[in-house]
């Protein structure tokens, strides 16, 4: 169990501290829905957190196969939808992934960046597509 406190600092912002490191983060509503956009919006935290447990997750398969995923990256381009409310309608992920591997190694992480915990929590009318891009 993770316990995070968040505090609301006015102006559509607010601090969020993790428990147990006492790491802090701001958060902003975006321009296009009344805010100044000069943090991550809660959306943006949400395609944060989709990108950073992917590579997570692959990393953990690939330490099980001695493989080092140094250098990996992972760009996430979050779409909003507006329709039937203001929502996150498409998270598209493209993974880059500096080295070559075997097919089937390619096989056990890519099956691994679908199977992370945040991809996996996502509601299934987020289309989220996963790309990638090897050696």
């Amino acid at each position: 169990m993770v316990q995070i406190n968040i505090a609301h600092k006015g102006n559509l912002r607010c601090e969020a501290t993790h428990e147990p490191s006492g790491t802090t983060l701001l958060t902003d509503a975006p321009k296009d829905n009344h805010g100044m956009g000069a943090s991550f919006s809660p959306t943006d935290l949400v395609a944060t957190a989709l990108g950073t447990c992917i590579l997570t997750t692959m990393e953990i398969v690939a330490r099980r196969m001695e493989i080092s995923l140094d250098g990996a990256t992972s760009s996430i381009v979050k779409e909003m939808a507006t329709q039937p409310s203001r929502k996150i309608g498409k998270l598209s992920v493209h993974i880059t992934v500096p080295l070559k591997v075997t097919d089937e190694a390619k096989q056990k992480l890519e099956h691994a960046a679908h199977a992370c915990p945040v991809h996996k929590s996502l509601h299934p009318d987020v289309q989220i597509p996963i790309t990638f891009t090897w050696g």
